[in-house]
């Protein structure tokens, strides 16, 4: 939990610390792939949630909360999460994996774009419950 107090306000100033029930709750659940990378002295420095969803048409699936320490940008780990989580859903038979970034992170642009991520013509809609 104390990996995540340290990443979660890197990723959104919104965000808020998840309990401990829900995260248990989430890493039980077979589709949720939570990746996380650590520095030379074990710390976590990085996190990626990977996402498979089966629905008629396909198995997709949908890389969400990305985000890398600070001190550790531009040394390779959201490299090694996007490498990891894409190797997941290949392994899971997945057909696409779909993103969505702020317009803002440049840097995480260029490395989806490496892998092959082409920017997808959609109008996203949200409710907020």
């Amino acid at each position: 939990m104390v990996a995540l107090a340290n990443l979660l306000p890197q990723l959104s100033a919104s965000a808020t610390l998840p309990t401990q029930q829900y995260m248990e709750q989430l890493l039980a659940h077979r589709d949720t792939h939570l990746f996380v990378a650590c520095g030379e002295s074990g710390e976590v420095v990085g996190m990626l949630t990977l996402l498979i969803v089966a629905i008629p048409t396909a198995r997709k699936a949908w890389i969400e909360d990305v985000v890398t320490d600070t001190a550790h940008r531009g040394k390779g780990v959201g490299e090694a999460l996007v490498r990891q989580a894409v190797e997941v859903a290949r392994e899971e038979g997945v057909k696409r994996i779909y993103l969505t970034s702020n317009p803002k992170r440049e840097a995480a642009h260029r490395l989806y774009k490496r892998f092959g991520f082409e920017q997808y013509d959609t109008t996203v809609f949200r409710l907020e419950l």
